[in-house]
């Protein structure tokens, strides 16, 4: 909610390797531009192409519809650190 309405989202290439915490791609919005960081490191084994006609999608399912990558593990380790929606939302409502 903080960028507003998505207009336009950068995704990277499958086969593309990312870096957990490290920049993947970027979000465009009606108020700003900003990075988007990946949650764990891996491959790049999917990218949601639909977002290149309808980033608003983003905005309107984050949780379904408009997911941006989806990466096949590294170090699969990484995933035991990672919340669960309802965490995530809470550790930022707390700040």
């Amino acid at each position: 909610d903080a960028l507003g309405e998505i207009v336009f989202v950068d995704l990277p290439e499958v086969g593309s390797d990312v870096s957990s915490s490290e920049s993947f791609g970027a979000i465009e919005s009606v108020k700003a531009a900003s990075d988007v960081y990946a949650p764990v490191s891996g491959e790049v084994v999917e990218v949601n192409a639909a977002l290149a006609d309808a980033p608003e999608t983003v905005n309107k399912d984050a949780f379904g519809e408009g997911w941006m990558i989806r990466v096949k593990l590294s170090d699969s380790s990484e995933a035991d650190k990672l919340l669960n929606s309802e965490d995530y939302t809470k550790s930022y409502e707390d700040e």
